[in-house]
């Protein structure tokens, strides 16, 4: 199966940054509302490497036809909601199964 990753949502923990992040020019260029293509559990093209390893795992069962995480975490068993390891200014994605 092919999996859809969708970004929904960036949080920003400016307090966070202050006190522990050093100041940097360049963090993130994905825009809420970006979607990418898993073709059979694959890295898309264009794709954040950070974010493909929090999500990789998911990804890859949703290819495979498998979900339902967590038993019952989701609506759609075929989908989860993923965000990204940058503790700073997390994104979360969802990834769903399609067709």
């Amino acid at each position: 199966m092919d999996v859809r990753i969708t970004a929904v949502r960036r949080t920003v923990y400016e307090d966070l940054m202050a006190e522990y992040e050093n100041p940097i020019q360049h963090t993130c260029d994905v825009q809420i509302g970006q979607v990418w293509i898993s073709r059979g559990g694959a890295m898309p093209e264009g794709m954040c490497q950070s974010a493909w390893e929090s999500m990789r795992p998911f990804v890859e069962a949703l290819a495979r036809g498998e979900g339902n995480f967590y038993d019952g975490w989701m609506k759609n068993p075929l989908s989860a909601m993923i965000s990204c390891n940058d503790g700073f200014r997390p994104l979360s994605f969802y990834l769903e199964a399609i067709d």
